[in-house]
């Protein structure tokens, strides 16, 4: 089978001379295939593909069709992946963002054919260009894919952070009320939050509630629990709230050893335990 050969391949000179009509072409392609287009502007689409055509043609010139992982095409995969991670960004989708180089096969092709007479020769030139195309298309998708991850682990990071807000109930006294699932991740970051916090407000008392979490593990206590010698070391009492029946039974089954450890069944009681601990008294007003 014939290899293409960069510059005076049947490619090559094509890309040359039909650089206008080869691009509204594309673009034509593009919009047909992918009708919502994500959130782009047909000025950035056209600025898009113009890049990328000259790009292309560039690369192609000095590597022929050798594949992207030649160093003749970094330039062009430079631009890919900067563009893939933008519509990652903007709420594109994969196909949105492959389809932007697959469309890319059917002007060439057409144009293939009508300048390839030699049957053997065209189905050279086609195999291989599709080839390149399709690991230039599929090298879109995995930078898109990366930068999704990306952005989902921030957003779940953000989502841990919102879900432990430390409160300050009092003077010297902080509280942070757990509602949901304990992860370890979730338990890590509820430890940093609530040290980080201690130290920002100089308080004596912190309180972590729990009556808002249904289950706890062997993992999750025990990152709990090692909040208790944190907070001493940043000069806070630690105290356990919210420690009902069938959580104190899992604990006591898993072996854990709460003797150092202050739990008050509900967060009204820690707090008169907390006001005592720092000399405070609040004051009942029958109503």
């Amino acid at each position: 089978m014939a290899s293409i050969t960069g510059v005076g391949s049947p490619v090559s000179e094509i890309l040359a001379r039909e650089e206008q009509p080869f691009l509204e072409e594309w673009i034509q392609n593009i919009n047909a295939r992918t009708p919502s287009n994500g959130s782009i502007s047909q000025t950035d689409l056209r600025q898009h593909c113009l890049k990328f055509f000259v790009s292309f043609r560039a690369a192609f010139d000095r590597a022929g069709g050798s594949g992207p992982q030649d160093p003749g095409w970094k330039e062009l995969k430079e631009f890919l992946a900067e563009m893939s991670r933008s519509q990652a960004v903007r709420g594109f989708t994969p196909t949105e963002t492959a389809t932007f180089v697959f469309s890319f096969k059917e002007p060439l092709f057409r144009r293939l054919q009508q300048n390839v007479s030699d049957p053997q020769l065209l189905a050279g030139h086609i195999w291989e260009s599709s080839e390149l195309l399709d690991a230039l298309g599929l090298y879109t998708t995995e930078v898109f894919l990366g930068a999704r991850e990306v952005l989902i682990r921030r957003a779940q990071e953000d989502m841990l952070e919102l879900s432990t807000p430390v409160v300050k109930l009092w003077k010297g006294i902080l509280a942070l009320p757990l509602v949901g699932t304990l992860d370890s991740d979730r338990t890590q970051i509820v430890v940093e939050t609530l040290l980080e916090a201690i130290v920002a407000t100089s308080s004596k008392v912190a309180i972590i509630d729990i009556t808002g979490v249904p289950t706890v593990d062997t993992v999750v206590a025990q990152h709990l629990l090692k909040t208790v010698p944190a907070a001493r070391r940043m000069g806070a009492d630690c105290i356990l709230s919210g420690f009902r029946p069938q959580i104190a039974h899992t604990i006591v089954h898993l072996g854990i050893n709460l003797l150092d450890v202050t739990t008050k069944a509900t967060l009204r009681d820690a707090f008169a335990l907390a006001l005592e601990r720092t000399g405070q008294h609040l004051s009942e007003t029958a109503s």
